[in-house]
């Protein structure tokens, strides 16, 4: 598969225009080489917004009150 069949490929299965594809810079991995990260975890960063909400005193995820409340 050559990367025009590529990128036609993943149009097709993702409803994306071709430009757009190409622009995103898809390529096949090489399963041979297990190594290969192109966004290393290790330099993301990840956030806990659930912990910054605790820190900041903000329920991130508030429970709600029941619209029907038994009498």
């Amino acid at each position: 598969m050559n990367q025009r069949e590529l990128n036609r490929a993943v149009a097709r299965a993702t409803g994306e225009g071709l430009s757009e594809i190409s622009r995103r810079g898809f390529s096949i991995a090489d399963p041979a080489v297990v190594g290969f990260d192109p966004e290393p975890s290790e330099l993301a960063e990840s956030i806990d917004w659930d912990e910054v909400g605790h820190a900041r005193g903000i329920a991130m995820h508030p429970r709600r009150r029941s619209a029907h409340r038994a009498a």
